[in-house]
């Protein structure tokens, strides 16, 4: 992508949300929190404390919203690379969303991994990579890929930030196991599209707790474009 002097360019974030998974959660919060926001991040409100720490002049953010996303492996291969290469569309951040359990837990995900996908996705399918990498060995699509990425944001700064801008009685944490299934899989696919194509790895996973209701959809996405305007703020800081 090059060097981009943010204190004059508009950014860019792509976020992501995958659409039903299986009959049992025919609504998925993921996506629901992901239409739900808007095409720019809004003006920072000057009474918040995190906001009379940030950076001054940060630069106007477009908020890019893509899917539903079908819970499914070749899907997910295919599109990861059009995401962040598509010649019309400049990307400077992607952030995934997906769901995960019951719990009111929210987590940023600071690694993905190839290997280990041993679950069927909604259409009953194995991803099979491991037959897939016997059959092509080195033409495999992520031969010589480290098994375990990490995004190149500094996920512990981002992270600071993201908790002194949201509610205190949320559970916010930062986690380093995504779950060898889709939420992973699109993760790693992200990093490793950019790690073969050397460059900066700007893209993180958040989860988000499976409850579709109108409050946890609005929570997650105040959560979301609290995580973004961190991201912004802890990048323009460097």
């Amino acid at each position: 992508m090059g060097s981009l002097d943010i204190s004059k360019h508009e950014l860019t974030v792509l976020v992501t949300g995958f659409g039903p998974f299986k009959e049992q959660y025919p609504v998925n919060p993921a996506w629901e929190i992901t239409a739900s926001l808007p095409d720019h991040l809004p003006a920072e409100r000057v009474k918040d404390a995190a906001a009379r720490q940030a950076p001054a002049d940060l630069p106007a953010v477009r908020i890019v919203k893509h899917g539903p996303i079908r819970v499914n492996y070749e899907v997910v291969r295919d599109l990861v690379t059009t995401l962040w290469d598509n010649p019309e569309r400049k990307v400077d951040y992607v952030i995934h969303v997906g769901m995960t359990g019951p719990q009111h837990v929210y987590s940023v995900e600071r690694r993905g991994h190839r290997d280990g996908y041993d679950k069927l996705d909604v259409d009953g399918q194995l991803l099979g990579d491991e037959q897939r990498r016997e059959r092509e060995g080195d033409k495999w699509i992520w031969n010589d890929v480290p098994d375990e990425l990490l995004t190149d944001l500094d996920v512990d700064r981002i992270y600071k930030r993201w908790v002194e801008r949201s509610p205190k009685n949320l559970r916010l944490r930062i986690s380093e196991d995504p779950g060898h299934y889709l939420c992973d899989f699109i993760y790693f696919s992200s990093l490793a599209h950019l790690y073969k194509q050397q460059r900066p790895r700007k893209v993180v996973f958040f989860h988000v707790p499976l409850h579709p209701d109108r409050e946890s959809i609005d929570r997650g996405r105040e959560l979301v474009l609290q995580l973004i305007r961190s991201i912004v703020e802890v990048e323009a800081g460097k």
